[in-house]
């Protein structure tokens, strides 16, 4: 959901809620500039009648200078500096109020300006279509040490970190399977990795319920691949009977499950998230589940030709026969569809470039293992255009130092705003907890799982992009993928621009305490500015990447 712009004595504010986060961007009149030193947020939450000022991390120095590793400050005091802020602990389907005060004068003596207020409604978990249901990705995190103390999310007891890294993606996705009772269902999928025994657990009860369940999971002779771990989860599951070994392709990496009702597609599951305990909780991922009959029946077709265990060459044909491709100057039709892997040819990557590259408006992306060429191409414009990527790492395998090099010169860019996956690493910050980076001593990805990219998200006609294809060549034209393309659907739009936000300052931050060159002895905090000149000027400084968020944001 989003707002109008609010105005009211030079004092602008603009919401945009998803399910879990509700995004403020403010702006200020010249004349209400001036003396300004942040903003002060209060939120009301008239669902559970519960009123109070947001808190923050950042102090004025001459006001709090050692508030201690972790401790959260009042706004009232320790207004925001920046023109925009997000609200990460707002529940899905609550009413909220927030108000929004500029806070004027000296440190200790702050003086509230015009409060503007604006009214939202964060988005519920399932709505007519799309079910959208992003994990915390985040166990490097203040939250995540003080709840558990760093302790691994299997070593805790109770489960409680493990729900609270799930964020509801675990339960959606099994609530999903469950939604198959008795012999009137089928259930349909295919899966790279099939391993958290808690889901299989659940197609397990299905099958003992009477539904037609069948499983293709990757079992690709690779000594990397996952077919060992596969089969055994499969095995104490007891589901081998229903599971059907993908042996002859590359890589069947899709995630996606069709619900079937007395023989006919009905839904389908689909996103990022391998069924693994790294997968639903440790890295970003996203479920999303969308009740469409006809994009359902889609999604089966396909799953029937991977059933077949056909060679990638096989798989090619069917895909060249019955999944055209756009051809690349097409543009994003209205409404959803999908679009499959492998093709012969990288026509749908370079399709998925000029989406992103052909408008006059910002773009943001996720990718897991570096950038491919293609968007390196759109992302090294200068311009007056807002582009904004978050990586797990700039490359993978022989290409990560030319990654590094390349991805540098793209941040170099003041229109290009890129965060890599950090953590803080060192307790040395004396104000901040030290985080660990990872749930397992083992994984492959520590931070960011998610492929999609966002087109102008905030606009009246956006484009989305979501699934398992890691917009690679790998990705397009060799393994077996799906690629969900929705245009002009605002509320997905909402839900994931939120998100996408969320996890880029998370880790921005994190990466930004990484750049510091100085000695441990002389590493001092950051403070808030006493100065409103000092910290209001990149966001007035035309060309600035401050500058362009701050307009594109408050709708401008």
């Amino acid at each position: 959901m989003r707002s109008k712009r609010v105005e009211s004595k030079g004092v602008s504010v603009r919401a945009i809620s998803g399910t879990h986060v509700v995004f403020l961007a403010f702006d200020l009149s010249e004349k209400a500039r001036k003396g300004c030193l942040g903003f002060a947020i209060k939120r009301r939450d008239d669902t559970e009648d519960e009123e109070f000022w947001l808190e923050g991390l950042k102090t004025f120095e001459t006001v709090d200078p050692a508030p201690g590793p972790g401790v959260k400050v009042s706004t009232r005091a320790h207004p925001v500096q920046g023109f925009q802020w997000a609200d990460y602990s707002a529940k899905a389907g609550h009413a909220y109020r927030y108000e929004v005060t500029p806070m004027y004068g000296k440190p200790k003596e702050l003086a509230p300006g015009a409060m503007v207020a604006v009214n939202i409604r964060t988005e519920p978990l399932d709505a007519a279509t799309h079910g959208i249901y992003f994990n915390r990705g985040a166990v490097a995190s203040q939250e995540y040490a003080r709840r558990f103390q760093n302790r691994k999310p299997s070593d805790v007891a109770d489960g409680s970190a493990h729900r609270w890294l799930s964020r509801g993606l675990e339960e959606a996705l099994i609530a999903f399977v469950k939604r198959a009772k008795g012999k009137s269902y089928a259930l349909r999928a295919a899966v790279y990795e099939f391993q958290w025994l808690p889901v299989l657990a659940a197609f397990k009860e299905a099958v003992d319920a009477g539904v037609d369940v069948k499983v293709i999971y990757d079992a690709v002779p690779k000594e990397t691949g996952p077919v060992k771990k596969n089969k055994k989860a499969i095995k104490d599951a007891g589901l081998t009977k229903r599971c059907i070994p993908r042996t002859d392709g590359s890589l069947m990496h899709n995630k996606f499950i069709v619900l079937l009702k007395n023989g006919k597609p009905v839904s389908v599951w689909t996103g990022s998230t391998n069924i693994t305990e790294n997968g639903i909780f440790g890295h970003l991922n996203v479920g999303h589940s969308v009740a469409s009959p006809k994009l359902a029946s889609r999604f089966l077709d396909y799953w029937e030709q991977l059933a077949q265990d056909p060679a990638t060459a096989e798989l090619k044909d069917w895909a060249a026969e019955n999944d055209p491709l756009p051809d690349e100057g097409d543009d994003a039709e209205d409404g959803v569809r999908v679009l499959f892997s492998p093709h012969r040819g990288l026509q749908a990557l370079r399709w998925y470039a000029r989406l992103a590259g052909a408008t006059d408006v910002p773009i943001f992306i996720t990718l897991a293992f570096g950038m491919n060429d293609v968007f390196k191409t759109v992302y090294r414009e200068l311009d007056d255009i807002l582009r904004v990527a978050l990586l797990e790492k700039p490359g993978n395998g022989q290409g990560l130092a030319q990654g590094r090099i390349d991805v540098q010169a793209i941040r170099n860019l003041p229109n290009v705003l890129v965060a890599l996956g950090h953590h803080i690493n060192a307790n040395r910050f004396d104000r901040w907890l030290e985080e660990i980076d990872r749930i397992k001593s083992t994984v492959n990805v520590r931070w960011v799982h998610t492929k999609f990219l966002l087109i102008d998200p905030l606009g009246s006609d956006p484009v989305i992009l979501t699934g398992s294809a890691n917009f690679s060549d790998a990705s397009t034209d060799t393994n077996e993928e799906n690629m969900l393309v929705i245009r002009g659907d605002t509320r997905v739009a909402d839900i994931y621009f939120t998100e996408f936000l969320r996890i880029y300052t998370h880790h921005a931050f994190r990466e930004s305490l990484t750049f510091s060159r100085k000695p441990v002895e002389d590493w001092k905090p950051q403070y808030l500015k006493a100065s409103a000149a000092e910290w209001q000027k990149p966001y007035f400084t035309k060309g600035n990447e401050h500058y362009l968020r701050r307009l594109y944001y408050v709708g401008r």
